[in-house]
């Protein structure tokens, strides 16, 4: 059994301690942050190394160990709080645990941060694992109200709205604002190239590039002293790649020897201050994505200044101030993102969120994620 050193005492007691919560993961930025700047609050598990259980995760937590059925069966904790990885574990797996989570007791907090999985092509399996966990979950959570509905309208679960906290640390988001600041032109001097950035990371199920990046070239093109910039993952374009897109990467290549568009590629970024340096460095970062639900991504242009062009698909606008595009699995209307890469040129729009909001933000979101772990506990 996980042995912890914290006081055991009774929850909603006189001497109330931190309620112990295994949280799948605990090493996700986004779960990070879930917790007070300052520390204390909930003590969230280290994740189990996938490898070797006995053993906390310094990087690697996927496939997540703590959804096997046997390591809830006997592991210290006060309750469960399931948010990603997930799709490693299939309906049979999931029922297995939520039955182990029930037997003894541990109630199940759910995040539904997808409502559709961007790296599955089907929505068939990500349903039916959803299927399993919104109806099982003791509470729900989820990031906008767009979803909260769609949970209501297919299962009849109210879920409580909380905002997805900042993404970039809040120090580092401070600096990197100010030396944008400081790179926009005086008066008089000449103006830094406006950039436009789609990032086609290892190419996603959800991703669209044959749609959207023909509009981009064209309305980039339009625009004085605009440069679009494209980002891709080595196994995309180069030969013989896990996620190589023969045409694709034709096209990418062709159209960067015209000049019409600037190819980076690279592999994955290990290392996130490099993802921050590119962010910072775009004017607009185009989301090209036919369906999902919600975007990490799209938080950290906000925590960097960065506008966030959208897709109508998913709840993406409901997260903070977007320019929309109409995208999503049955329409594409190239008039409407070409409109919004024009008005971000013409307007230059900020509308990233202050380190002083988003420093608000994450202690009333850690308040609040502590008191409905209480609140759970005490209906249990």
């Amino acid at each position: 059994m996980t042995s912890l050193t914290h006081d055991r005492a009774r929850v909603g007691g006189s001497a109330e301690r931190a309620v112990v919560v295994a949280s799948v993961p605990s090493s996700h930025v986004y779960v990070r942050h879930l917790a007070p700047e300052d520390g204390g609050g909930p003590l969230r598990l280290p994740d189990p190394r996938p490898d070797d259980p006995a053993r906390s995760a310094v990087e690697r937590w996927w496939p997540p160990v703590m959804l096997d059925a046997g390591w809830a069966a006997t592991a210290d904790f006060d309750l469960m709080h399931l948010h990603f990885g997930f799709d490693s574990r299939s309906p049979a797996e999931l029922e297995a645990l939520v039955a182990t989570l029930r037997r003894r007791g541990k109630p199940l907090v759910f995040t539904v941060h997808d409502l559709r999985n961007p790296h599955h092509e089907s929505s068939e399996l990500h349903d039916a694992q959803l299927d399993v966990l919104v109806p099982a979950a003791d509470q729900l959570i989820t990031l906008t109200p767009g979803a909260a509905r769609e949970i209501a309208g297919r299962w009849g679960r109210e879920a409580v709205v909380l905002p997805h906290p900042h993404v970039v640390g809040l120090d580092d988001a401070a600096a990197r604002r100010r030396a944008r600041t400081a790179r926009e032109p005086r008066s008089g001097s000449t103006p830094s190239p406006f950039r436009v950035g789609v990032h086609l990371k290892s190419l996603r199920p959800s991703m669209a590039p044959h749609q959207v990046l023909p509009t981009l070239v064209e309305a980039v093109a339009d625009l004085p002293g605009a440069v679009l910039q494209v980002n891709a993952h080595h196994d995309v374009v180069d030969p013989g790649g896990a996620h190589h897109d023969d045409r694709l990467a034709g096209w990418l290549r062709e159209r960067d020897r015209d000049g019409d568009l600037e190819l980076v590629v690279h592999d994955y970024w290990a290392d996130a201050r490099h993802l921050w340096d590119y962010l910072a460095s775009l004017d607009v970062s185009v989301l090209p994505y036919r369906f999902g639900t919600h975007s990490g991504w799209l938080e950290a242009c906000r925590d960097l200044g960065t506008t966030v062009v959208a897709p109508s698909c998913g709840y993406y606008a409901e997260q903070g101030p977007v320019l929309g595009y109409v995208l999503d699995e049955q329409a594409f209307d190239p008039s409407t993102l070409a409109a919004a890469v024009a008005r971000a040129h013409r307007e230059r729009p900020r509308w990233g969120a202050t380190t002083e909001e988003r420093r608000a933000q994450r202690r009333e979101v850690a308040r609040r994620h502590d008191l409905l772990y209480r609140s759970v506990l005490r209906a249990g």
